[in-house]
């Protein structure tokens, strides 16, 4: 049996249209939550709860073969922030610190952390809250 050109390229072209509305269903159907854990460089924010409440926001460092004076600021874009404490850490260890939001942000909002090792910036992580 013999399939004719006209045949395959409506295969290809049903099986690209297929494959490009699964995957615009996929990104667009996971929304960011409260919970996740997000990185960019040498730095990560991982939250643990629901929707858009943020309890306990965790900033996480790594020191890479530097070591140095660790810091961090986790805020948001509607004017919510904090630092988290200042530690002086040794080579290849994860600096961890912790900040408090305890409150609901509006959907939509980005919730963004970044650390410092010797007071230069090493990773600025983000993410937009979705309910």
């Amino acid at each position: 049996m013999r399939i004719g050109k006209k045949a395959i390229k409506r295969i290809g072209v049903t099986l690209a249209a297929t494959a490009a509305a699964t995957g615009a269903t996929v990104v667009a159907g996971v929304p960011a939550q409260a919970a996740g854990e997000w990185c960019n460089n040498w730095v990560c924010i991982e939250t643990y709860d629901t929707g858009t409440y943020l309890g306990r926001v965790e900033l996480n460092v790594w020191s890479s073969s530097l070591g140095g004076t660790v810091t961090g600021r986790v805020w948001t874009t509607n004017g919510w922030s904090a630092r988290t404490k200042t530690e002086t850490v040794g080579k290849f260890t994860t600096y961890r610190g912790y900040v408090y939001p305890q409150r609901h942000f509006p959907s939509g909002t980005r919730l963004c952390g970044e650390g410092w090792l010797d007071g230069r910036s090493v990773g600025l992580p983000c993410v937009t809250i979705r309910a």
